[in-house]
């Protein structure tokens, strides 16, 4: 028997609800310091044929201050089509995916590692944005937090400085 528990291993934390995406979203912001790597999980339920372009972001506070893309190539996983199969399909590093037009359902993982934000410059928190689509296409998405500084039974809040 395993001694993993995800509630005392990783903070999960909610990006967006689950809503249509017309006209592209932001996810809530989350910090980093008590991280040492986190997972973007997306879940697109895709209803009409327009791609859907996923982008993470940095900033130096929840607040959003200084907000910018990243500047370094991220880990990317992605999964076309989750009615056929549930394997992850490593993609190619890059600061954002854009998704196939086809109508299915699909996963996408961005894996970002805190030590490749602008820390110099005082980025320590992440979000992800969505671009414009179509209203028949719902986003949906989760961060994980791994490698917690302080494992605990209830982490510190990712959601505030």
């Amino acid at each position: 028997m395993t001694k993993f528990t995800l509630p005392h291993e990783m903070k999960l934390i909610e990006g967006i609800a689950p809503a249509a995406d017309a006209a592209g979203r932001s996810s809530d912001i989350v910090s980093l310091k008590n991280a040492g790597k986190a997972y973007i999980l997306v879940h697109i339920t895709q209803g009409n044929a327009a791609t859907i372009a996923l982008t993470p972001m940095q900033a130096q506070d929840v607040a959003g201050t200084g907000a910018k893309v990243l500047a370094n190539s991220v880990p990317i996983w992605s999964n076309l089509d989750t009615s056929l199969t549930d394997t992850l399909v490593r993609r190619t590093d890059a600061v954002n995916y854009t998704t196939d037009a086809a109508v299915k359902n699909k996963q996408v993982v961005f894996e970002i590692d805190p030590a490749l934000l602008d820390t110099a410059n005082g980025f320590d928190c992440i979000y992800f944005t969505t671009g414009a689509s179509n209203a028949a296409n719902i986003t949906q998405a989760e961060f994980l937090l791994a490698d917690l500084r302080f494992p605990q039974t209830t982490p510190p809040s990712a959601i505030i400085d």
